[in-house]
């Protein structure tokens, strides 16, 4: 008997369906498997999975937005700071598309550590101050405390460099790098105080011992002594 038109393309609707499903367990399955080795300190291997899962494809963008935020951090442990750089871009584009507000804070955070790395510090603040709005917006405490953290590192950062290039001694600070510099303590002060809320004992102790590096840089030799016996 000869088949219908109408039973063709239910024939091949059927097939494209298993591609589809077998096309997603695939992408599914090669991630896992990224993220495991990443898990394992092996960056090299993960990212080589992750690129697979890329490749093979999907239609879900928060699965797709999660393998361009593992990719992210992948090449940034791998110190390749441009392949970082590009997939927490990517993760950042998705995550505004789809309306993750929460991703898209954490992608902003992402890109504002890589982008600190990479010397562009007044990008960074940017990004991690995207960060924090949302974390704030969102109620999003954990997130919040990570953003004020990051802000300080960054300032940090910027406060230290600029110290070496004028090769000044500790305390004896050019009125814009001593400013650098205090902004980093504001915002590890405002960082402790959250972590402190939240009994987060660890993420206490970084704030303390930040601080403590911040405050030598300043020439608060005593602050700094007192931050770092905490």
């Amino acid at each position: 008997m000869a088949q219908s038109a109408a039973d063709a393309g239910d024939h091949r609707d059927m097939a494209s369906k298993r591609q589809h499903s077998r096309m997603e367990a695939s992408c599914l399955e090669l991630a896992l498997e990224g993220e495991r080795l990443c898990k394992a300190g092996d960056f090299k291997g993960g990212t080589a999975f992750f690129e697979a899962a890329v490749q093979v494809g999907t239609e879900d963008l928060k699965t797709l937005s999660a393998i361009y935020s593992q990719l992210g951090n992948a090449y940034f442990y791998l110190k390749e700071y441009g392949k970082a750089l590009e997939y927490h871009r990517h993760d950042l584009t998705l995550a505004r598309t789809i309306g993750d507000r929460l991703g898209e804070g954490k992608a902003s955070g992402n890109l504002g550590n890589t982008l600190k790395v990479l010397g562009r510090f007044d990008e960074a603040v940017v990004c991690c101050q995207r960060h924090l709005d949302i974390a704030q917006e969102q109620g999003d405490k954990v997130g919040e405390a990570r953003a004020l953290y990051n802000i300080g590192n960054v300032f940090h950062a910027k406060g230290k460099q600029k110290l070496w290039g004028c090769t000044q001694e500790p305390g004896d600070l050019l009125p814009d790098v001593r400013d650098t510099l205090q902004k980093a303590t504001d915002f590890y002060e405002m960082n402790l105080c959250l972590v402190k809320e939240l009994g987060d004992r660890a993420a206490q102790g970084r704030a303390y011992g930040n601080l403590g590096n911040t405050h030598y840089l300043l020439g608060n030799f005593v602050e700094a002594i007192k931050f770092h016996r905490q």
